[in-house]
């Protein structure tokens, strides 16, 4: 949750630098399991009172836009860890190969040392 947190927190803007994977892929996950918690709270309450559901379906809607801009800057500050551009991230707009190629940059580890785009987050474990 910490690395949740700490996306939302203190880096919601931020498109320079680097992430490393664990900051990545730990905010994916908590973003998975937030949206996926209230969509079910969501389903519940709209098979007791469909108004409750709707209200509920709303705000899973705008959780998922309030991390639409966190979710991008993560994606590209990891990107900058492999050396790789943040346009880059537009790759997954061709279908099928765009994603499978994403993904597999996403699972890259990161270039060891300092990059053009900052420091090693690694650095100071």
């Amino acid at each position: 949750m910490e690395w949740f947190l700490k996306v939302v927190k203190e880096h919601y803007a931020d498109f320079n630098g680097r992430a490393r994977r664990k900051e990545y892929w730990m905010f994916v996950l908590f973003q998975y399991i937030i949206v996926l918690a209230v969509y079910i709270v969501a389903i519940i309450l709209s098979l007791i009172a469909s108004t409750l559901g709707a209200i509920f379906t709303g705000a899973a809607g705008l959780a998922m836009l309030a991390l639409l801009v966190p979710s991008i800057a993560v994606g590209v500050r990891r990107l900058h860890d492999i050396g790789k551009s943040g346009w880059m991230l537009l790759v997954c707009l061709i279908p099928f190969i765009g994603s499978i190629w994403l993904l597999i940059m996403l699972c890259t580890e990161g270039q060891k040392g300092d990059n053009e785009y900052g420091p090693d987050p690694k650095t100071g474990e």
